[in-house]
Protein backbone atom coordinates (compact mmCIF):
# COMPACT_ATOMS: atom_id res chain seq x y z
CA UNK A 1 0.00 0.00 0.00
CA UNK A 2 2.82 2.39 0.92
CA UNK A 3 4.65 1.55 -2.33
CA UNK A 4 1.55 2.34 -4.40
CA UNK A 5 1.08 5.63 -2.61
CA UNK A 6 4.76 6.54 -3.06
CA UNK A 7 4.58 5.63 -6.73
CA UNK A 8 1.45 7.78 -7.18
CA UNK A 9 3.15 10.72 -5.48
CA UNK A 10 6.25 10.32 -7.64
CA UNK A 11 4.16 10.17 -10.80
CA UNK A 12 2.19 13.25 -9.75
CA UNK A 13 5.41 15.15 -9.01
CA UNK A 14 6.87 14.06 -12.35
CA UNK A 15 3.80 15.22 -14.25
CA UNK A 16 3.84 18.49 -12.31
CA UNK A 17 7.53 19.03 -13.14
CA UNK A 18 6.90 18.39 -16.84
CA UNK A 19 4.00 20.86 -16.84
CA UNK A 20 6.11 23.50 -15.05
CA UNK A 21 8.95 23.10 -17.56
CA UNK A 22 6.48 23.32 -20.44
CA UNK A 23 4.91 26.45 -18.95
CA UNK A 24 8.33 28.07 -18.48
CA UNK A 25 9.35 27.23 -22.04
CA UNK A 26 6.06 28.61 -23.29
CA UNK A 27 6.45 31.79 -21.30
CA UNK A 28 10.08 32.22 -22.36
CA UNK A 29 9.26 32.19 -26.08
CA UNK A 30 6.15 34.33 -26.10
CA UNK A 31 5.28 37.39 -24.03
CA UNK A 32 2.05 36.95 -22.11
CA UNK A 33 1.03 40.58 -22.64
CA UNK A 34 2.05 42.81 -25.53
CA UNK A 35 1.57 46.53 -25.93
CA UNK A 36 1.05 46.93 -29.66
CA UNK A 37 3.01 50.10 -30.24
CA UNK A 38 4.50 51.46 -33.42
CA UNK A 39 6.94 54.20 -34.29
CA UNK A 40 4.59 56.27 -36.40
CA UNK A 41 2.34 59.00 -35.04
CA UNK A 42 -1.07 57.76 -33.92
CA UNK A 43 -4.16 59.56 -32.75
CA UNK A 44 -5.12 56.87 -30.22
CA UNK A 45 -3.38 54.96 -27.44
CA UNK A 46 -1.62 51.64 -28.04
CA UNK A 47 -3.57 48.40 -27.71
CA UNK A 48 -2.71 45.97 -24.92
CA UNK A 49 -2.96 42.40 -26.21
CA UNK A 50 -3.00 39.31 -23.99
CA UNK A 51 -1.62 36.21 -25.70
CA UNK A 52 -2.47 34.01 -22.73
CA UNK A 53 -6.13 35.03 -22.60
CA UNK A 54 -6.59 34.38 -26.32
CA UNK A 55 -4.93 30.97 -26.04
CA UNK A 56 -6.47 29.79 -22.76
CA UNK A 57 -9.91 31.41 -22.77
CA UNK A 58 -10.68 31.51 -26.48
CA UNK A 59 -8.63 28.49 -27.65
CA UNK A 60 -7.08 30.45 -30.51
CA UNK A 61 -4.09 28.82 -32.17
CA UNK A 62 -1.04 30.90 -33.14
CA UNK A 63 -1.78 30.51 -36.84
CA UNK A 64 -5.18 32.13 -36.52
CA UNK A 65 -3.43 35.50 -36.19
CA UNK A 66 0.09 34.88 -37.49
CA UNK A 67 0.27 34.23 -41.23
CA UNK A 68 2.73 33.91 -44.10
CA UNK A 69 3.30 36.37 -46.93
CA UNK A 70 0.32 34.90 -48.80
CA UNK A 71 -2.03 35.42 -45.83
CA UNK A 72 -2.12 31.69 -45.05
CA UNK A 73 -2.15 30.69 -41.35
CA UNK A 74 1.14 29.54 -39.83
CA UNK A 75 -0.46 26.41 -38.38
CA UNK A 76 2.84 24.86 -37.29
CA UNK A 77 3.84 27.93 -35.28
CA UNK A 78 4.57 27.34 -31.59
CA UNK A 79 5.10 29.71 -28.68
CA UNK A 80 8.89 29.23 -28.90
CA UNK A 81 9.17 30.15 -32.59
CA UNK A 82 10.44 33.59 -33.56
CA UNK A 83 7.86 35.72 -35.34
CA UNK A 84 8.06 38.94 -37.28
CA UNK A 85 6.23 41.99 -36.04
CA UNK A 86 3.18 42.92 -38.08
CA UNK A 87 4.82 46.18 -39.16
CA UNK A 88 7.73 44.26 -40.73
CA UNK A 89 5.42 43.34 -43.63
CA UNK A 90 2.54 45.77 -43.20
CA UNK A 91 5.07 48.58 -43.30
CA UNK A 92 3.19 51.66 -44.43
CA UNK A 93 2.40 53.77 -41.37
CA UNK A 94 -1.13 54.55 -40.35
CA UNK A 95 -4.48 53.65 -41.79
CA UNK A 96 -6.23 54.42 -45.05
CA UNK A 97 -10.03 54.59 -45.05
CA UNK A 98 -12.98 56.46 -46.48
CA UNK A 99 -12.40 58.43 -49.68
CA UNK A 100 -8.68 57.86 -49.45
CA UNK A 101 -9.23 54.08 -49.63
CA UNK A 102 -11.63 54.17 -52.59
CA UNK A 103 -10.31 52.21 -55.53
CA UNK A 104 -7.61 50.46 -53.50
CA UNK A 105 -7.54 46.68 -53.48
CA UNK A 106 -7.68 44.74 -50.23
CA UNK A 107 -4.03 43.80 -50.80
CA UNK A 108 -3.07 47.48 -51.13
CA UNK A 109 -5.00 48.39 -47.99
CA UNK A 110 -3.26 45.65 -46.02
CA UNK A 111 0.15 47.17 -46.70
CA UNK A 112 -0.87 49.86 -44.17
CA UNK A 113 -0.10 48.77 -40.63
CA UNK A 114 -3.32 49.90 -38.95
CA UNK A 115 -5.48 48.50 -41.75
CA UNK A 116 -3.83 45.09 -41.33
CA UNK A 117 -4.17 45.15 -37.55
CA UNK A 118 -7.82 46.17 -37.71
CA UNK A 119 -8.60 43.57 -40.38
CA UNK A 120 -7.02 40.83 -38.27
CA UNK A 121 -8.31 41.79 -34.83
CA UNK A 122 -11.60 43.62 -35.25
CA UNK A 123 -13.05 41.20 -37.79
CA UNK A 124 -12.33 38.28 -35.43
CA UNK A 125 -13.84 40.16 -32.48
CA UNK A 126 -16.99 41.00 -34.46
CA UNK A 127 -17.36 37.37 -35.58
CA UNK A 128 -16.94 36.20 -31.98
CA UNK A 129 -19.56 38.65 -30.71
CA UNK A 130 -21.96 37.60 -33.47
CA UNK A 131 -21.43 33.91 -32.64
CA UNK A 132 -22.04 34.53 -28.92
CA UNK A 133 -24.84 37.03 -29.62
CA UNK A 134 -23.27 39.38 -27.09
CA UNK A 135 -20.77 42.23 -26.97
CA UNK A 136 -17.91 40.37 -25.30
CA UNK A 137 -14.86 41.08 -27.45
CA UNK A 138 -13.90 44.74 -27.95
CA UNK A 139 -14.82 45.95 -31.43
CA UNK A 140 -14.89 49.73 -31.23
CA UNK A 141 -12.09 52.29 -31.20
CA UNK A 142 -12.35 53.23 -27.51
CA UNK A 143 -12.67 49.63 -26.34
CA UNK A 144 -9.29 48.69 -27.83
CA UNK A 145 -7.62 52.09 -27.59
CA UNK A 146 -8.53 53.45 -24.14
CA UNK A 147 -8.08 57.16 -23.62
CA UNK A 148 -4.87 58.03 -21.81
Amino acid sequence: MLKKRSLSIMIALGVGAVLCVAALAFAAGMPEVLVLESDYKKTRSAVTFTHQKHIDDYKIACGECHHDDQGQPLNELTADDPVQKCIDCHSKPGEVRGRQAQGMSEQELLTYHANAMHANCVSCHRDYNKEKQARIAPATCNECHPRD
